[in-house]
């Protein structure tokens, strides 16, 4: 496949362009809907008490300078470790990895190909919240696998509201979400709306209901993605591919993860928002499903890093914990 000049860019420029990072635009307050609640700042408090993992989560994603939400959950093992996991965040692009299951499970309906051809949604100028629905119009041709992976690996807007349109708009994406027993996420506008809207809200202290996710529900689709509970084989390793050659984010979970680590992972970031998911391979053949959902914070970099401090956190407790496990039952 033959991608488009712009799929060439590189991840800095193309995160910048398909999520569109408006930290200093100025913004029209707007009427508070009823989606949206104001959050006050509380010691976090992770979700399973008593060992070193939770103390360290508890203080990297502590919500002095803006919420932090983290899931993290050995696939091994079940084990599972939180900080706000049940407190929706903004899903930005990471909502991404729905529509793309969701068009997957349509394929395998018979509803559609991977070879069918489908054009770009490209968005069209127009004034903050003038519309309901951001005007698109379509673009370039391309197969659906090609969509696919611009959508995930490089973070495209325009191929995912190609996808996003196909399988019928977000409502479909939801009726997925909730045929796989999915709750706690939920898509409400397409991707050029989203944008465009952008910064409606602070989200390091308001929660909007609105296109977000907890980070256990996020954790609960990487895992049942990753071990085949709704997906076939093959649908798998497309989706699970192009995540595995996203490059998006190089300073987020992937960035202090050791040598022999893998991860297959999708990014996310808006107005004082900035998030990466995905599936942490250890050299060992273990997974980690991972969210982590960062705002506030003092700007990007700093959310970028305190991500990858996480992650790394995660991992080695982990691993940490899966040593011990062996050495108790090797005695």
């Amino acid at each position: 496949m033959v991608l488009p000049a712009a799929a060439q860019a590189s991840s800095d420029a193309l995160e910048f362009d398909f999520d569109r990072v408006l930290g200093s635009e100025a913004r029209a307050p707007r009427q508070v809907p009823s989606t949206v609640q104001q959050f006050v700042p509380v010691p976090a408090t992770p979700q399973v008490h008593g060992g070193w993992l939770e103390g360290q989560l508890a203080t990297l994603a502590g919500a002095q300078q803006g919420r932090i939400g983290v899931a993290a959950l050995d696939l091994a093992t079940g084990r599972t470790v939180s900080v706000l996991g049940d407190q929706p965040f903004p899903m930005a692009s990471t909502s991404k990895i729905a529509v793309v299951a969701t068009f997957l499970d349509g394929v395998e309906q018979g509803r559609w190909k991977l070879s069918d051809q489908f054009p770009l949604m490209i968005p069209q100028p127009s004034a903050k919240f003038s519309t309901t629905a951001a005007p698109v119009r379509p673009g370039a041709m391309m197969s659906a696998q090609g969509l696919i992976e611009l959508a995930i690996s490089r973070s495209s807007n325009p191929a995912t509201d190609a996808l996003l349109a196909v399988v019928g708009g977000p409502q479909a994406v939801n009726r997925w979400l909730h045929k796989a027993g999915i709750s706690g996420m939920r898509m409400d506008r397409d991707i050029a709306t989203l944008v465009r809207d952008d910064g409606e809200h602070n989200p390091a202290s308001t929660i909007d209901h609105r296109d977000s996710a907890t980070p256990m529900a996020m954790v609960e689709l990487l895992g049942g993605l990753y071990q085949g509970q709704w997906l076939s084989p093959q649908s798998r390793a497309v989706l699970l591919g192009a995540m595995g050659r996203t490059v998006t984010g190089k300073g987020r979970l992937r960035a202090q993860l050791p040598e022999g680590a893998d991860i297959a992972h999708k990014t996310g970031t808006l107005f004082n928002t900035s998030s990466d998911v995905g599936i942490i391979q250890t050299p060992d053949g273990r997974a980690i499903a991972i969210a982590v959902y960062a705002t506030g914070q003092g700007g990007k970099p700093q959310r970028d890093a305190r991500i990858a401090t996480i992650a790394r956190v995660v991992y080695d407790g982990y691993q940490t914990e899966a040593s011990s496990v062996r050495r108790t039952a090797s005695r």
